[in-house]
């Protein structure tokens, strides 16, 4: 998954093995050259810091999972189970990281995500929507991603502490709290088409008052002259 033949793919695998081995606080930027074979000059041709790696490496995730999704699924398989299907391929891909990870959630726990990491998070959620056949776009769209997103970060924190090579605990979480977005949705689907259904009715019944509402005239009232302007309309 990670290319090491180039500078940026050496750079990832350095921070990972660094970060499995001791806490992602006290592995630094020269730690991460040194172990990659890089200089600084080199390091900063491609990140700027620590979290630029960390978002790169989620990025090269992303991508393995697409490379993974099927692009037709069975017409008995619920969209509850590919979701499943696609969160638990994203674990197996993040498995040989496992303790890279603990290492850097241990030290991101303390810190409120930024919005650009936030916006990062959600393009995966986005993704891991289009690789279960699941629309993800429009406001229908960003209310899957937020929900998706709620789902996989609590079976991630399952995970990160789930040695069964089975994945049991992670699966019933999962399975669990998709359920439970799965309703959520469905409220939330319930309630946009009713909301849809009243817009439309409420513009038509406008537009319905406009064409019949006629001003009622002046008899007594002239009309002003009007311009001569070769047909057109006159404003």
């Amino acid at each position: 998954m990670i290319d090491l033949s180039t500078p940026k793919g050496r750079i990832i695998d350095a921070a990972l093995r660094l970060a499995a081995t001791k806490p992602w606080h006290d592995v630094s930027i020269a730690d991460i050259a040194q172990s990659a074979g890089l200089g600084l000059a080199d390091f900063a041709k491609e990140f700027y810091g620590k979290l630029g790696i960390v978002t790169a490496f989620q990025k090269l995730v992303d991508d393995q999972v697409l490379r993974r999704a099927r692009l037709v699924h069975g017409s008995d398989e619920s969209a509850r189970d590919r979701v499943f299907d696609v969160i638990m391929t994203r674990f197996d891909i993040l498995q040989p990281h496992k303790a890279a990870l603990k290492s850097i959630m241990a030290d991101a726990s303390s810190v409120p995500p930024s919005p650009d990491m936030l916006g990062k998070l959600m393009r995966s959620q986005h993704w891991m929507l289009v690789a279960a056949g699941i629309p993800a776009d429009g406001p229908a769209g960003r209310a899957r991603e937020a929900a998706l997103l709620s789902v996989y970060a609590r079976a991630f924190r399952e995970w990160l502490e789930d040695d069964d090579p089975g994945h049991a605990k992670t699966m019933a979480v999962l399975d669990r709290r998709l359920r439970n977005g799965e309703r959520w949705m469905q409220t939330f689907e319930d309630a946009r088409g009713r909301l849809e259904k009243f817009a439309g009715m409420f513009t038509s019944r406008m537009r319905g008052r406009r064409a019949d509402h006629k001003p009622d005239k002046d008899p007594s009232a002239a009309e002003p002259p009007r311009p001569e302007t070769g047909g057109a309309t006159a404003f």
